[in-house]
């Protein structure tokens, strides 16, 4: 398959069914929420959808009102607007926010005017906001390159002046998915707009000297977007589009098709990609860049899309940077846009002051992660590397069961915890492999106090504590001269002391008290690793318990699904039993 495809007959960017997406993800205050996907939405009568928004963004910030014009006019404004300042007005349909209702405040816009979800505000609107802020400074009229912004916003300019109102208009189309395009479309580089006309008109500058600057601005701004779902309106119904390898380059903010399909890869490939794109062409010089959430990207996954595209050639040409963040939305998509643009004195002035709104996220300088070293511990006991063959064969056998098991246990964890055990434990297996030489592997009791610092250091969570708790409980019967049975049960009971949990609540020690008993009794390793197997896989069977992540999920998803915990205990009971009993000693 060819890296880029032309989109001819592809509709929109692909849905993933991964329970993420949807209306929830549309309230620019909810930057951290997950969205939900299907017909359920938070939304009451869907034509005041709009209206009602924006009253919960009023409910919540100061110093703005709206004009009395429901359902046709929605304007927000300040209320405390300097009339000797030039206005700065911008507007669009809904379903973008922040934009544009959350940029209105001191430092940036003087009012916005919504219209419905993906739908340009009426022409009347923006006559009234118009004629509502603009006094003899002047207006500036920010609009973003769509047939629709341009006719509304332009015909409104046009009455405006002919009342004899200074009246400029500042068009961005900083979309560069389609170069040849007449009229680019206008995305997140909007937002960069809004912030140097605001600066400037805050800072006294008059019409034409902001027009011209925020004009320069919008001209200079590059934006390319890139999605894995397209954006779903409210009160429909999820719609099949196209493979689940597929993902779209160059679309817009209203659901409308990418330009391009590519396959989906990692964060790297389409960070290298948007780069590409993004500089090919670009001036040189120093430059800023705003990396937008386009709805529904968790913060851990743009993290990472981050630190892929900083760590690259952009961020070697990248002098500050904005976000990551949510600054111009399409609904719940799931996607991202980067836009960059060159810095100067006064853009580096404009874009780095202070303002009032919320929704703005100030620019940072791009730097590399400062790393500062480990602390020393004191008290700690020197360990004293050593080999001992059939340890080093069991230790190598747990991990690599642990790391093949990964995603059948991450996926029993999803029906009743959050969907890392797997993860987790393999996490763990990779920090004893990696440190096989320098473990005491001669001498027990110091090895089982090497691995539980091995283990609590690279598991996080409540499962790496818990091991932690059974190999130092493990550690002290031994060293106190205890047999290995009787040092297991040690451990177990120390896990159960101090995690609350007892055989039956659906944990490890479902399938490790069974296996102890055995031993206890004279049996194998085989053998505690069977009945391990088995009591691991009974706990299907359990439907209440009284502690441990499964004392808060319902019997429905308890039943029938093995507790994660206790298969993990199998498995590596069952990889100890294979190397030791296959003719090496522990």
């Amino acid at each position: 398959m060819p890296l880029i495809q032309p989109c001819h007959d592809v509709s929109i960017a692909r849905r993933l069914d991964t329970g993420q997406g949807g209306w929830d993800a549309w309230f620019w205050f909810g930057a951290g929420t997950q969205a939900h996907m299907g017909t359920s939405r938070f939304h009451n009568d869907r034509d005041e959808l709009v209206q009602q928004a924006i009253d919960g963004h009023l409910r919540t910030t100061p110093g703005l009102a709206r004009l009395d014009g429901y359902p046709g006019t929605k304007v927000v404004v300040r209320t405390d607007a300097d009339p000797a300042a030039v206005a700065i007005l911008s507007g669009g349909g809904s379903g973008h926010e922040p934009a544009h209702v959350g940029y209105v405040g001191q430092g940036m816009l003087t009012a916005a005017v919504a219209g419905e979800l993906f739908a340009s505000p009426a022409v009347d609107a923006v006559e009234t906001a118009i004629a509502h802020v603009t006094t003899e400074a002047g207006c500036v009229l920010v609009v973003k390159d769509y047939t629709g912004d341009r006719l509304n916003f332009g015909l409104a300019a046009q009455r405006a002046r002919a009342d004899g109102h200074e009246i400029r208009v500042v068009t961005v189309a900083d979309d560069i998915a389609l170069p040849d395009a007449e009229h680019p479309r206008g995305l997140a580089g909007t937002v960069l707009v809004h912030k140097l006309a605001g600066h400037l008109a805050r800072e006294g500058a008059d019409v034409d000297t902001i027009a011209e600057a925020a004009q320069a601005l919008a001209d200079d701004c590059r934006t390319i977007g890139l999605a894995l779902t397209t954006a779903t309106m409210p009160t429909a119904g999820e719609e099949g589009r196209f493979d689940d390898d597929v993902a779209e380059v160059g679309l817009g903010i209203h659901g409308e098709p990418g330009v391009e399909r590519i396959p989906t890869g990692d964060a790297t490939d389409y960070a290298e990609l948007l780069a590409d794109r993004l500089l090919d062409g670009a001036p040189d010089g120093p430059l800023i860049v705003l990396i937008n959430d386009l709805g529904a990207v968790p913060p851990v996954e743009l993290g990472v899309l981050v630190d892929a595209l900083l760590a690259g050639p952009l961020g070697e040409r990248a002098e500050l940077v904005v976000g990551p963040g949510r600054f111009m939305t399409s609904l719940d998509m799931y996607g991202v846009s980067v836009t960059i643009a060159p810095l100067d004195d006064q853009r580096r002035a404009a874009l780095t002051s202070p303002v009032e709104p919320a929704a703005w996220s100030s620019p940072v300088p791009v730097r590399a992660p400062e790393v500062l070293e480990l602390p020393t511990r004191e008290g700690g006991e020197a360990v004293e590397p050593s080999d001992h063959p059939g340890r080093r064969t069991a230790l190598e056998a747990v991990a690599d069961r642990l790391a093949a098991a990964r995603d059948e246990l991450d996926t029993l964890d999803s029906a009743v915890g959050d969907g890392d055990t797997g993860t987790t434990f393999a996490a763990g297996g990779r920090a004893i492999a990696e440190s096989l030489d320098e473990l005491p592997l001669a001498d027990l009791p110091a090895l089982l106090g090497a691995l539980s610092a091995r283990v609590t250091g690279a598991m996080g969570g409540s499962a790496g504590a818990l091991v932690g708790l059974l190999l130092d409980g493990m550690r002290g019967a031994l060293a106190d001269g205890e047999e290995p049975p009787a040092a297991l049960a040690a451990g177990l009971e120390a896990m159960q002391e101090h995690g609350g949990a007892a055989e039956g609540d659906r944990t490890m020690l479902d399938a490790l008290w069974p296996a102890q008993r055995v031993l206890a009794d004279g049996g194998d390793l085989e053998e505690a690793a069977d009945v391990a197997r088995k009591a691991a896989q009974a706990t299907a069977e359990i439907d209440e318990t009284g502690a441990g992540r499964s004392s808060y999920v319902g019997a429905d998803a308890l039943v029938g699904n093995p507790d994660p915990g206790a298969i993990v205990a199998a498995h590596v009971l069952e990889a100890f039993a294979a190397a030791v009993c296959g003719g090496t000693d522990g």
